[in-house]
């Protein structure tokens, strides 16, 4: 055994790397990949193993004698655990153990996989997301139902929509982190299956409390697809087509709440389905398209693609000693804590996060608030047939179209700075769209506020959603794409800070506008929101100016700048 000892020795190599991440700062990368992780992409095979660890350690997950796992279970069993040693468990692996990608064109890497198989991982991963919003704003068409059955008022029904959008918040918490360490394909599938659940649940609800309860814990785990869609678009896609691919996935976030709501009025409508049959959709419709996504996405998270290449290797060449850096990840949940709920709280406190995520926000609790706002506007004040007052939201559909194709184009604008600085990302350049469309965002209101009474040809207003769903799409866009761009280490605390409070601006509006609407009317009440969205026009200006300043000056941005 010492020969062997010997041997394995001598091919150590002569300079012990101990290469740690400084406090785990330099560990979170635009696509959310544990420390060490983001290097696999580019790294050539023939590096040097990073790893030297003080004392005889093993490899693998475990850091240290046992892992954090086995010491905590060990402790609840009161079982003394012995010293594990091993003749050669002070020796380090080489990189010759360390199976990685080959090279940059390797098509199991997901950046180099066909074009076709690409936009089909996007699709079925945008549809499952849209069956997830089309849920948050579905239950709407019932509200009134709900209220009959349970002998609560109306205000009251609409709850089910508010802490539904409150679990669209919290979720993300949870579920970012764990497509970290099981991949994007777990993360996403798993907690969606359990969503459908919920959503049959919802349907047979007894009472108000459970229907609420199921629409709470529906949302949590609807939100998966939500909160991870966006790593998986980074998996597949360079920065130079990722703005593209992410305009046409945001198409489907938007399109659910616009198309729900007028398809449940056409099965509230009916007398022998009701309410219920709202939720009963939802959930088929969830569950036919999850099962055409298991069947044909594959998993994209590249750590655990190799994890999944290293299995496989060890069975068929009999080398155990083979993994990717991934399996020597010991999670800590002390790390994922200070990455998902700490961070984002820091990131808020700088100006560009905090007013970026506040602006971004603020539009998508206005597109949350027309849930309300529209059945008002065409069916009280216009005298509409109910279904006939849900058809203004494809309104908003037709804007986010246009929105969509502003934003494809800048992107093609924004090619050129990128490759011209060296395909390095210039932030600023994601603004112009919002620019644009801060001004169509509050016009919108506007418009459509005070051209809401009879007297004025419905086109009018419909013209104002218009403008509204173009802002909306500019402004979430952009808004998005420049906090990737800001905060590159650092963008999933970036986008988590922005979920939360996104999420609390969407379940707060749908109770304000009833209120709102009935009390001053619909004319001043659309000033009121039109005036904060008119505020907060100057936010992109201000930024285009003076942004690359502003990053300069912060520490969690300033590694976007460059000379």
């Amino acid at each position: 055994m010492s020969e062997v000892a010997d041997q394995e020795r001598r091919r150590r190599p002569s300079e012990a790397s101990g290469r740690q991440q400084d406090d785990g700062e330099k560990s979170e990368h635009h696509d959310g990949h544990p420390p060490g992780l983001q290097q696999m992409r580019t790294r050539s095979p023939a590096r040097s193993r990073p790893r030297a660890d003080s004392g005889a350690t093993t490899t693998g997950s475990l850091a240290g004698d046992v892992s954090r796992r086995e010491t905590f279970i060990s402790r609840i069993r009161s079982r003394s655990v012995p010293r594990f040693t091993h003749p050669l468990a002070h020796i380090s692996t080489t990189a010759d153990e360390l199976v990685d990608f080959d090279g940059k064109d390797d098509p199991y890497h997901p950046i180099n996989w066909p074009t076709h198989k690409k936009v089909t991982t996007t699709t079925l991963y945008g549809l499952v997301t849209m069956t997830a919003t089309w849920a948050s704003s579905a239950y709407s068409a019932g509200t009134r139902q709900v209220a009959d059955e349970f002998h609560v008022g109306t205000q009251t029904a609409t709850l089910g929509t508010t802490l539904f959008l409150f679990g669209f918040g919290l979720g993300p918490l949870l579920w970012a982190p764990l497509s970290e360490v099981y991949g994007r394909r777990l993360a996403v599938m798993t907690p969606m299956f359990v969503a459908i659940c919920f959503s049959f649940g919802s349907a047979t609800a007894k009472d108000l409390q459970t229907l609420m309860l199921t629409r709470f814990f529906g949302a949590f785990f609807a939100s998966a697809p939500v909160t991870n869609t966006g790593g998986v678009l980074g998996d597949l896609y360079s920065p130079a087509w990722r703005g593209i691919a992410m305009a046409g996935y945001a198409m489907a976030v938007v399109g659910g709440p616009v198309l729900g709501p007028i398809v449940s009025a056409a099965v509230v409508l009916q007398p022998s389905l009701g309410w219920r049959w709202t939720e009963y959709l939802t959930g088929i419709l969830q569950a036919v398209i999850l099962l055409v996504a298991v069947v044909f996405i594959d998993e994209s998270y590249p750590p655990k693609l190799l994890v999944y290449k290293a299995r496989r290797l060890r069975h068929e060449s009999g080398n155990w000693a083979l993994h990717a850096r991934f399996e020597e990840w010991d999670v800590s949940v002390k790390e994922l804590a200070r990455k998902f709920l700490l961070r984002p709280i820091q990131l808020l406190l700088t100006p560009i996060c905090f007013l970026v995520a506040l602006y971004a926000s603020f539009c998508f609790g206005i597109l949350y608030m027309q849930l309300g706002a529209i059945p008002i506007v065409f069916g009280e004040l216009r005298g509409w047939d109910p279904l006939v007052a849900t058809l203004p939201f494809l309104c908003i559909l037709v804007g986010a179209i246009l929105g969509c194709a502003i934003n494809v184009y800048n992107q093609t604008l924004y090619n050129k700075t990128y490759h011209a600085s060296g395909d390095r990302a210039v932030p600023e350049k994601r603004l112009p769209p919002m620019m644009f469309g801060s001004v169509l965002f509050s016009a919108g209101q506007f418009l459509t506020g005070w051209t809401a009474e009879p007297r004025v040809h419905w086109i009018v207003p419909c013209i104002g959603l218009v403008m509204l769903g173009t802002g909306f799409f500019t402004i979430f866009q952009a808004a998005l794409n420049y906090l990737v761009d800001t905060f590159q280490a650092y963008a999933a605390s970036a986008i988590a800070a922005n979920t939360f409070l996104r999420s609390c601006f969407a379940g707060a509006f749908p109770l304000v506008v009833g209120p709102l609407y009935h009390n001053i009317g619909v004319g001043p009440g659309s000033s009121i929101t039109g005036g904060f969205a008119a505020l907060l026009i100057p936010v992109p200006f201000v930024f285009y100016a003076f942004g690359r300043r502003i990053r300069a000056a912060s520490k969690w941005s300033k590694a976007s700048v460059f000379e």
